[in-house]
Order: structure tokens, then sequence, then C-alpha cells
């Protein structure tokens, strides 16, 4: 009989002592992976619109370390038209903060252009990509003429010629206005302008004085 109870008893501390082990096993910290430590670009994608082709455009953006400090130690674009300014590399961001930079356009030729931004650093992924895109269109030049209302004018009329030589050719008849803009020229060449005025008679007066204006070279 005695025998009979130590086993229930024996089983019974064996079964507790196993447990107690389950117990202590749940009981002990698992491990823990830490979040990735990342390398962000805002905003992921710079649109520069329309530019006119040898002239810039800028835009700012800003780099942003997510899960720890990050070294970011080079960066290149892949179109000389698109150029970065306003971060000095290799540089360190805290986590949590950012840095500016700024990205500047200046087409070639007319039509659409489109480059990646690369950022090297030693985060996690370990190059951050900025896309960028543009669109170029062909410069072209104009003149704009404005002058104060005569006395008895009815209407105007506007002359052009080149200052080297020839002749005044009619660019614009009897326009009240007193402006007008000269949208038909050629770049390296220097053009003068004068007006005349109709009276109510329809006579026309002398030349104005007059304007000259040099086209810049494309």
């Amino acid at each position: 009989m005695i025998r009979f109870r130590v086993r229930p008893i024996c089983l019974a501390l064996a079964t507790g002592c196993l447990l107690a082990l389950t117990a202590c096993q749940g009981l002990a910290p698992a491990n823990t992976t830490s979040g990735a430590i990342a390398l962000s670009i805002s905003p992921a994608n710079l649109s520069f619109g329309k530019a006119a082709v040898g002239a810039s455009s800028s835009l700012s953006a800003s780099l942003a370390a997510t899960g720890g400090a990050i070294t970011v130690s080079s960066a290149a674009s892949s179109s000389g038209e698109f150029a970065l300014s306003g971060i000095t590399l290799p540089a360190t961001i805290p986590a949590g903060q950012s840095a500016p930079f700024t990205v500047t356009f200046t087409p070639n030729a007319a039509g659409t252009a489109s480059a990646n931004l690369i950022f090297l650093s030693n985060a996690s992924n370990s190059s951050a990509v900025q896309q960028l895109s543009g669109m170029g269109q062909a410069q072209y030049h104009s003149v704009g003429l404005s002058w104060n209302p005569s006395p008895g004018a009815i209407s105007y009329n506007v002359y052009r010629k080149v200052s080297t030589g020839g002749n005044y050719a009619q660019i614009d008849s009897g326009d009240s206005l007193t402006s007008y803009t000269d949208n038909s020229v050629t770049s390296g060449v220097t053009y003068d302008y004068a007006v005349t005025t109709l009276n109510a008679e329809n006579q026309e007066s002398s030349y104005s004085n007059i304007a000259q204006a040099t086209i810049p070279n494309d």
C-alpha cells in the first residue's frame, strides 16, 4: 500500500518539475531584432516643369535618417542637366533628423529630360534614389516697346530697321495702343525702332526718337 502511495507522489513531483521548467522557459527574454536604419528622400520625385534652354530652375528637397544615425558618403546625378548643391558630403545625419539639399535643372536642349540622383550611405538601403524630370523649351526673344500718348493722335505706326544700315520698315500700323511687342527678332542683331502718329485727317507725323535693342545670342 505504501508503494502505491509513493509512486503517485513521485510522478506528481516530476510533473511539477516539468511545469516549473516550462514556466521558467516561458519567462526567459525573447531575442529582439532592432529596426532597420534607413535613408529616405523627400520628395521622392522632383518635377521642374518647363525651363528655357540654357536657363536654370532650382527646387529643394531633404534627406532623413530613420532608426539611427546615417553617414551619406557621396551622391551622383545620372545627367549633367541636373546638379546637386546645398549639402557637403560626406555628411552624418542624426537619427530622426533631416538634411536639406537643392537640385538645379539647366536644360541643354528642347524636350523632355530625366535623371536619377543617387545617394550612397551606410544605411540598410545603401543607395537611395530620387527621380528627377523636367522639360527644356527653345529660347526665343522679343522686344517690348511703349510710349506716352501723343495729343491729337488717333493711332500709331511702328517702324524697325537693322542698326547697321538699311531703311525703316513698317511692322505695325493703325494701332491705338501705346505699346507693341516685336516677336520676329533674330539673335545677335541690333534693331532701331521708331513710332509715328496718325491724326484724324490720317496725316502721319515724323519719326519719334529712336529706341535701340540688341538681341542676345542664344
